[in-house]
């Protein structure tokens, strides 16, 4: 099977369900994802929910529709198959903006600390990491831990300090990084939306700057904001997260407005991942096909990385 430039997006559709039968493999798609991938996807998710369905199936392949670190945690998390990143340029800036050696390197400073790192990172820094967290049970982890115990908090500032505010731990250091999208919001034009749209709610992710969670009628995770959105009687939502999750929010609810809060400097438009639109139809098919590229992990830093992961689904079943 070859593929063509100019190829629609039902007849690759179709030879990428042949190819994943053919293979064995399924594929996970994030919620940032384009809407044609999170179409072909078996499994549409957050990172982590989408890496744990990954280690529950039996398939041989498990392609990976999202960026390096979430390929890399369904690796840690499923060593024994082949998993396939169809866009090995597709970075992420938060987990950038924490280098696994300047982490390393920072943490000498903070001796008796306990490191709590978001799932947002690279498996070198999840490999440094007493416990990791998502944005939807930081709380929860963080509380698991003696009040009085010392933190290292990585690498969101913005999700550090919801989380500070939450929990009044005050003895907690936090890491100096950001996700380039959610820091673009601005409290201006999410209260320029809610002058045009007064009876919205705000729906905001808590990597979004401090102002703008302050304006918001609720704060979660993408997992948490799809359930808001489906469970509250408001028929008009302004989304101050990355647009792709927009796909899914109007699948849900029919019934209801979804609004993209722009990024600032803009009073159009929606607030996109250029890393999570990297994925294409195209891409996938080749990455199938070609059974690459692969994502391969040193044995011994992903072991370390898994026990990170492993405590903290402790928590969660604890």
């Amino acid at each position: 099977m070859t593929v063509d430039h100019n190829e629609s997006a039902a007849s690759l559709a179709e030879k990428i369900a042949a190819l994943k039968k053919e293979k064995h493999a399924v594929i996970l798609a994030h919620y940032y994802t384009l809407a044609e991938v999170q179409q072909i996807a078996d499994f549409t998710g957050d990172s982590l929910a989408l890496s744990q369905r990954a280690a529950e199936t039996d398939a041989r392949i498990i392609l990976f529709a999202g960026v390096h670190f979430m390929a890399e945690t369904a690796k840690i998390l499923s060593p024994d198959k082949k998993v396939l990143l169809p866009e090995p340029e597709a970075g992420c800036s938060l987990a950038d903006s924490c280098p696994a050696e300047d982490f390393g390197r920072f943490l000498k400073d903070y001796p008796g600390h306990t490191v709590v790192s978001y799932v947002n990172t690279s498996v070198g820094v999840k490999a440094l990491t007493d416990i990791c967290c998502t944005s939807g049970n930081a709380v929860e982890v963080i509380e698991s831990l003696p009040r009085d115990e010392k933190i290292v908090f990585a690498p969101d500032r913005n999700l550090g300090n919801y989380i500070k505010s939450l929990t009044g731990r005050q003895d907690m250091v936090v890491w100096d990084g950001a996700c380039g999208v959610h820091e673009e919001f601005s409290v201006e034009k999410i209260l320029e939306l809610k002058k045009l749209h007064p009876e919205a709610k705000v729906l905001a992710h808590p990597e979004c700057r401090r102002p703008v969670l302050l304006v918001a009628d609720h704060i979660g995770s993408t997992a948490a904001l799809l359930k808001f959105a489906s469970e509250d009687p408001a028929r008009e939502f302004i989304v101050v997260t990355e647009a792709g999750i927009l796909h899914r929010m109007r699948q849900e609810n029919p019934g209801k407005t979804f609004i993209p809060a722009p990024p600032a400097g803009s009073s159009c438009g929606c607030n996109n991942c250029a890393y999570m639109k990297m994925v294409t139809l195209e891409k996938i098919y080749r990455a199938l096909r070609d059974e690459k590229p692969e994502v391969l992990i040193d044995e011994e830093v992903r072991r370390r990385a898994e026990g990170s992961i492993r405590r903290m689904l402790a928590v969660r079943r604890g």
